[in-house]
């Protein structure tokens, strides 16, 4: 990981020093210390009358892969803010955003982290790609295409969407 030379508050050379148990940036003048926080994304399980919404990523990673709506929260965001953000970038529609349904490593290697995956509900808007999206469209718990999916971490859509779960897909 990259650690800052220099404090970001007053732009003095960073010492180094343990803190919480670990050795951070620290900065004798005006006592600043440089936690590297984890990324924190947000993914959306939107179900509609027995359907699914995925998007088809046109970026990488995974790019031309398919993923539940989702993405990175911004540091003046909350996570179901965040989450309402993304899916109304990625499908322009509007979502009520519910209980989270499990937390996950973020699947991205590159970005250490934790994902969150909500329960959401379409309260409005027009279902359209968009951001960085080639396609989103609904489907049945028989028609998800488990072998295009982008991230492993979301391959657990098998558990979730099985009548035992509660997630009445398919039906």
């Amino acid at each position: 990981m990259a650690a800052f030379k220099f404090c970001p508050q007053c732009a003095s050379p960073l010492s180094h020093k343990t803190f919480s148990g670990r050795e951070r940036g620290y900065c004798p003048a005006c006592g600043f210390i440089h936690f590297q926080d984890p990324k924190l994304a947000v993914g959306a399980l939107v179900v509609n009358e027995g359907r699914v919404l995925l998007i088809r990523r046109a970026v990488a990673p995974r790019k031309g892969y398919w993923a539940v709506p989702s993405g990175f929260v911004e540091y003046d965001e909350q996570p179901r803010e965040a989450l309402a953000r993304e899916v109304e970038e990625e499908t322009g529609l509007l979502v009520q955003v519910g209980a989270v349904i499990d937390v996950y490593p973020n699947a991205d290697p590159t970005k250490p982290g934790v994902f969150l995956l909500f329960e959401a509900t379409p309260v409005g808007g027009t279902l359209a790609p968009g951001d960085d999206v080639s396609e989103a469209a609904w489907f049945t718990g028989e028609e998800l295409p488990y072998e295009e999916l982008a991230f492993q971490d979301i391959d657990r859509l098998r558990h979730l969407l099985q009548p035992a779960a509660g997630l009445k897909v398919g039906s």
